[in-house]
């Protein structure tokens, strides 16, 4: 079930963090870059955000999320995370899908993720996402930014 999260509140900032922190160790271990900016998210970081966190929780319990901004003219996935004892369930699948269709109608989503993360790659060319470019973020680490214009 899809649910949009309160990160502001302790309790929800911590569940975040569970799923979080794991799942980005193993993306970085993927990637081969320790430096991911969300490993280093606290309880207060995660409330002081101002992402809108919208979750996929089964029994009560936080499997996954997915967090984004809205600019003017575009929404920015900024995280997707599933834990990782429930990788390859489609849940992250699951939670673009909801977004571009419940969420993100009428603009164009920007999303980003390390250039050797190509699980989250094909997901993303697999749901409709588009290469834009690569960007070289630190010596020898790219990220590769990706648009859906289909909404719009």
């Amino acid at each position: 079930m899809f649910v949009k999260l309160d990160n502001k509140d302790r309790k929800m900032a911590n569940s975040i963090l569970n799923v979080q922190l794991p799942a980005y160790k193993v993306e970085a271990k993927l990637i081969n870059f320790e430096g991911i900016p969300q490993l280093k998210d606290n309880v207060e970081s995660i409330r002081d955000s101002k992402e809108i966190f919208i979750g996929y929780v089964i029994d009560n319990d936080l499997k996954g999320f997915l967090a984004y901004t809205e600019g003017d003219n575009e929404y920015q996935i900024c995280r997707l995370v599933v834990h990782p004892s429930c990788f390859k369930r489609g849940i992250g699948r699951k939670l673009v899908h909801y977004f571009l269709n419940e969420i993100a109608k009428k603009k164009k989503v920007i999303v980003s993720t390390g250039s050797d993360n190509l699980p989250a790659i094909n997901l993303y060319k697999t749901s409709g996402f588009k290469f834009h470019r690569e960007i070289e973020v630190v010596p020898n680490f790219y990220i590769s930014l990706f648009e859906n214009t289909s909404n719009h």
